[in-house]
């Protein structure tokens, strides 16, 4: 239970950081600040930003959208959005592969956008991984893409709340929590129905029925009211990031086939080191196999080699 504390205490840490940073603004106004409401309207602070450093994420963001190749007509067609929303390293690393294995293994090449938050922004030039930037880079691909043919794969990686969702903080520089409804707002708002969200968080479980319809694919690291493990800040991967795409998305097997040998594996690793189980949730649409059949029908026909240090041998 030492692990599971120890991720708590990061995500209240989080919390207070955001309450901190609102202190003295129009926030302040309120007679408490309700971090739970803020979680579900998508607030967030930072504070220390130079005005460079906003010029700089226009310039990289406008870059990585620019760059977005257009839907084939008739064809369907996978944008991929993957972000670190968390600057401990491992978080920055993990989106980072996660973003090549995604686009290869469903022919997302030229249709992925890379976010993340501090540590490896600066070595790759991608954009920072804010909920702003996550709002217009899903809004942009919306406006890309032809949202009744076409797929979002989101792929998302910090450390989770279990009443707050998705942590965002970037050292003493930014704070902030993206709950389900907050999510469930953005993807809805933008029209996209056909998707899979794949999120690697503590306690992500919470995030499925906000998010279920009969279009829709949710693969979560963890259950609504289980820690999930691996996120050590030197890390190469989580648990959930190594066994799902690090491993089984590399490989030209079949959605189902993936999700056995990934959940198999975080089992056998939780069992090794004697912790509780995370039980990673998966949700599957009705009408979802469809889009799903027609996407993985052109899966490379060789695996791709892992990349990193496992998870289990840092943890």
């Amino acid at each position: 239970m030492a692990v599971k504390n120890a991720k708590l205490r990061l995500v209240q840490a989080g919390a207070m950081a955001l309450s901190l940073l609102v202190t003295g603004s129009a926030f302040s106004q309120q007679q408490s600040f309700n971090t739970v409401e803020a979680a579900k309207n998508g607030w967030f602070a930072e504070q220390n930003r130079s005005a460079n450093w906003y010029l700089a994420q226009h310039k990289k963001l406008s870059t990585a959208l620019n760059a977005l190749q257009p839907q084939r007509p008739g064809v369907v067609d996978a944008y991929v959005v993957s972000i670190g929303l968390d600057s401990d390293g491992v978080f920055a690393r993990e989106s980072a592969e996660a973003a090549k294995i995604l686009a290869r293994r469903y022919g997302a090449a030229g249709r992925t956008v890379y976010l993340t938050t501090g540590g490896d922004d600066k070595a790759t030039g991608a954009p920072q991984g804010s909920p702003s930037n996550l709002a217009t880079a899903l809004a942009a691909i919306a406006d890309k893409m032809n949202t009744q043919e076409d797929v979002l794969i989101l792929f998302a990686t910090t450390h989770g709340d279990p009443v707050s969702g998705l942590a965002y903080r970037d050292k003493e520089y930014a704070a902030g929590m993206i709950a389900p409804q907050r999510l469930a707002d953005l993807l809805d708002g933008v029209g996209v129905k056909r998707r899979m969200v794949l999120l690697s968080a503590c306690y992500s479980g919470i995030f499925i029925p906000l998010l279920t319809n009969d279009q829709t694919v949710i693969v979560t690291a963890a259950s609504s009211q289980r820690p999930s493990f691996g996120c050590t800040p030197g890390n190469d991967w989580t648990f959930f990031g190594d066994a799902l795409m690090n491993n089984a998305f590399r490989k030209p097997q079949k959605f189902d086939a993936a999700i056995v040998e990934a959940t198999g594996l975080i089992r056998q690793w939780e069992g090794a080191l004697d912790l509780p189980p995370s039980r990673p949730q998966v949700f599957v649409g009705e009408n979802a196999r469809i889009w799903l059949d027609v996407l993985e029908s052109k899966m490379p026909t060789t695996a791709s080699a892992k990349v990193g240090r496992p998870a289990i041998s840092t943890d």
